[in-house]
Order: C-alpha cells, then structure tokens, then sequence
C-alpha cells in the first residue's frame, strides 16, 4: 500500500562547513612582499524549518530523511572573500514539533512563516590578511572553517482543530465530517478505514471552525494497540473532543455506555506534552453524539441511554450522518462551545516576557577543565566552545598555526587552569567533547615552531625594511667604510713596524 500521509519522521539534518582562509602573500612588480593579502571563508549554510500553508504531511522527509545545507566557499588571494553557502528550507506543515533524539522539545511551529534553525552552518576561517596585526605583520597561516551542526531530530505532526472526533473504529466518524464540511474522507464498511487524519471546515452561522477525523480507538490504544497511540497527538491542541457512538453496532459486549467509558479510560491514561501547555485530555470540553439515529433500533437505544449520558453532565446530541438528522442543532452548538474556548484563551493575559539580563561572572572564563579517568589513563578535558572552535579552525600541519592556537589558549587562561587541576609536562590534555575533540600531549609554554622562525610569530624582517637609502645615507656608509680600512691599514703597518710579525716567525722557526 503506498504512503501518502506521514505524520512522524526521523530526519537526519546536517548544515553546511564554514569555507577555510587563505594565507597570501601579495605579488606586484618591483614589490615582490606586498604583505599579506588572503581572504576570508565563506559561512556554511544552514537548516531552517518553516512552516509552509500548502504543507500537509511529512511524507517527503520520510522517503528522504537525510539532509544537508551547501559548505561556504574558501577565500583567495588579492583579499576575495568566498561566498556563503544557502540556506536550507525545509517546508512543515503547521503544528510540528522538533524534538531532538532524546525526546526534548526544540521548537513548536506554529503560525504563518514560524521557522526554526535546528542547524546552524559554520564559521568562515579568516585569511592572513585578517589575522595581521602590529605584532603580527606577515601571519604565514590562515583558519580553517569551522564544521557545521549536524544532528538527527524527530518532526512530529500534531494537527491545529477546534474539535476532534474519536470514538470506535466503524461508529461513523467520516461520515460525519464529510457531511458537516467539504471533506471527502474515504467511507467503508469495515474497521479502520480512517487511516490518516481528516480535517474539514465547518461553518453555522457567522462562525467557522475545523473539525478532525481522527483515527478509531480501541482498548489498549494509548498503550501502542491499533492505531489510537499514533493518532491521539493530533486531538492534543482540540478544544472540543466529541464522542462519536455507534448505537447499531452489533459486536457483542458492545452498548454506547461501555464504548464512552473504554475511550473516557484512552483519553485519561494518554500524556499529552506539559512542555506544549496542553491540558489533560480528560480536561476538555466533551460532547456525546449518538450516531446511526436513522436505525430504528439504535434511535431507541439512543433514546435510553441520553438520560444517563446526561446525568454525568454531558451534553449528547441524538443524529443521523446518512440522514441528516440532527446535524444542525450539533453544528450550532459546537460553534457556541469553540467560541467559548477561544475566548478563554484570549482572556488569559500574556505578559510579554521581560528582558532578563545575565551578567557574565567574574570567574567564569567560558570554558572547564574536568579530569577525567579512563581505560587509557588520566586525561584531562577541556570544555568550551570557544576552545573546540578554536582547534577545529587549526590547521596542525602548520607549525605557526598550531602555535598561534598555543598563544590563543594560553591568553584564555586555559594553561593556567591545566596547572591548578594538576596537570604535569606530557599529561594526556582532550579539547572538545568525546564525540569530536582532539587529542595531545600538554607541554607548558609551548613554542609550537615558533623557535624556527626568525624573529617573534607572524613577522618577516623582509617587511620591515622602511625603503630604499637616500644618497647621503649611502654616502655616509661609504666614508664609514674607507675610514674603517684606513684604520686597519695604519694598525697592520704600526705592526709591522714594531717587529711583531718577524718575532713571530722567529719564534717559529726556534720550534
């Protein structure tokens, strides 16, 4: 049987990698070291769901359930910046929910163009021309970029109705609905024909509303039995549940006071989400409509149980789907019963939420040091993103690089706290978590190649040079140096004339 209607996918979203930087080095001519000029990464995309009106399952997303926004282009020399990868957009229909794998929800999508980041893209790395300071004239590295979010989250489909029908499988249900709105839902004469919530738009009077078909409900359903325990989320944001009984069944064991008791049980023992502000569905306003009054049989038998529905203070209605009995009454009273939920809501003041400010403490330093004990042995870990961002732009192949992580680390104050966790010359140090982290042997005020370069990190005495010498600078020079070898001259021959050479090879010849 094809699928034609999802309603809870797995999907499995990646956003795009932030393009790397570019070290260069500008080239002219008669100015072979113009100083560097590499630009910058572009950003990765990233995944955005958002709800789209002509949406109404999740059906793409379960035959494609992996997902990944482009990687931002790396930058080029001559200061050319790369371009930024797109955003993914993901349409959903109205009323999804994002958990992650653990079950907790990220986000409600509900209202027109609500949309969500579940994955944000990564970083663009900076060129060397970026990462040229006073101190730093001619950096010989550049970042890389930083990896986009991926993660896997679970889209859950509840549908936004003002009144939900459930009951039995086979007590009418579709039938209603396709008389009381323009819905066509598929109509049988067996069990479970409803596979697929049905929603339609009911109008009494000057007031409209939406009505859902939902799957029938057997014993057992909110434990997983039938299809009850995939459906009853759509009745989760119903105001108004209706009670849809059957009252010319002829299975035995079976009258419309047991049927409303077995699905009153469903509803109680099915836990909607606290975080979604839903109310228990044994809280909501609940109407009894005794299907099938076009039965002489189930009329009577209607006629015999309305007094007792009535007694536990429920309203009942007495219809006829196939002929019409009764439809308008129920319409109308439906309508007052969704007017008066709506204005409840409305009544319920929402402040606006007030701006909360967390000052940064004074002792936090964005990052911990936790040690840890493995199979391995003692490692220490460091926690931060800032740290993990850091390394994952590290291009460790690159001595001057790895050292300016060195310095980078060192000026957040991270060496520092290795020392007072107790960490010693070569004790194993992890930066990031366990999923993605990196892994080496901590040496204390590390130089990280930076002893093979002349002169401090990221200079080139090359550039320093100011320009060409004037004419009286070399003119000066010049003196400078004939006066040295003058000098010389009258040394050598004062020398010679004091009879220090011949002494010398007299004494070499004694020997």
């Amino acid at each position: 049987m094809a699928v034609n209607f999802v309603d809870r996918v797995v999907l499995h979203v990646a956003a795009g990698d932030g393009g790397h930087g570019v070290a260069s080095v500008k080239r002219e001519k008669f100015k072979p070291l113009g100083g560097p000029d590499g630009g910058n990464g572009g950003k990765g995309g990233s995944v955005i769901l958002r709800v789209d009106p002509q949406s109404t399952t999740l059906l793409d997303y379960h035959h494609t359930p992996h997902r990944r926004a482009p990687n931002g282009k790396p930058g080029a020399g001559d200061e050319r910046n790369g371009g930024d990868g797109a955003d993914l957009v993901l349409p959903v229909p109205e009323g999804t929910v994002v958990k992650n794998a653990a079950g907790d929800i990220l986000s409600d999508l509900v209202g027109h163009d609500a949309e969500f980041v579940v994955a944000a893209g990564g970083r663009g790395g900076l060129g060397n021309k970026s990462l040229a300071s006073a101190r730093r004239v001619a950096p010989g590295f550049a970042l890389l970029g930083e990896p986009g979010e991926a993660l896997e989250i679970v889209l859950e489909l509840k549908s936004l109705a003002d009144v939900a029908l459930i009951g039995f499988p086979s007590a009418g249900k579709s039938s209603l609905v396709s008389v009381v709105s323009a819905a066509k839902p598929k109509i049988a004469d067996y069990p479970f024909t409803t596979l697929i919530p049905n929603l339609g738009v009911v109008t009494a009077g000057s007031s409209r509303y939406t009505i859902a078909d939902v799957p029938g409900l057997i014993p057992g359903a909110s434990e997983g039995k039938g299809l009850g325990l995939e459906f009853l989320r759509h009745v989760e944001r119903c105001s108004v549940l209706v009670h849809v009984v059957d009252c010319a069944t002829l299975e035995p064991n079976r009258d419309p006071m047991s049927d409303l008791d077995v699905i009153e049980a469903e509803l109680a023992a099915y836990v909607p989400d606290d975080s979604l502000g839903g109310r228990p569905l044994s809280e909501r306003t609940r109407i009894v409509v005794l299907n099938k009054a076009d039965v002489p049989d189930a009329r009577d038998l209607a006629e015999m149980v309305k007094p007792d529905l009535e007694a536990r203070g429920l309203e009942v209605h007495i219809v006829s789907a196939v002929a019409h009995i009764g439809l308008k009454e129920l319409t109308f009273s439906l309508a007052k019963h969704v007017a008066a939920a709506r204005a409840e809501i409305e009544a319920l003041v929402v402040e606006r939420p007030r701006a909360i400010v967390r000052p940064k403490a004074v002792d936090d330093t964005g990052f911990t040091v936790r040690k840890e004990n493995t199979p391995d042995g003692e490692v220490f870990r460091v926690l931060g993103d800032r740290p993990t961002r850091w390394i994952h732009q590290t291009d460790f192949s690159n001595d001057e690089a790895v050292g300016y992580l060195a310095d980078r680390l060192s000026r957040l104050g991270v060496e520092e706290q290795l020392f007072k966790a107790g960490a010693v010359s070569g004790s194993t140090v992890v930066i990031g978590p366990e999923n993605n982290s990196v892994v080496f042997d901590w040496e204390p005020t590390m130089a990280a190649g930076a002893e093979l370069l002349v002169g401090p990190r990221g200079t080139d005495l090359r550039l320093e040079e100011s320009g060409r010498k004037t004419r009286g600078e070399k003119r000066e020079e010049f003196h400078g140096r004939k006066d040295a070898q003058t000098a010389a001259r009258e040394n050598l021959a004062a020398e010679r004339k004091a009879g220090h050479w011949a002494t010398v090879r007299d004494d070499a010849d004694d020997e």
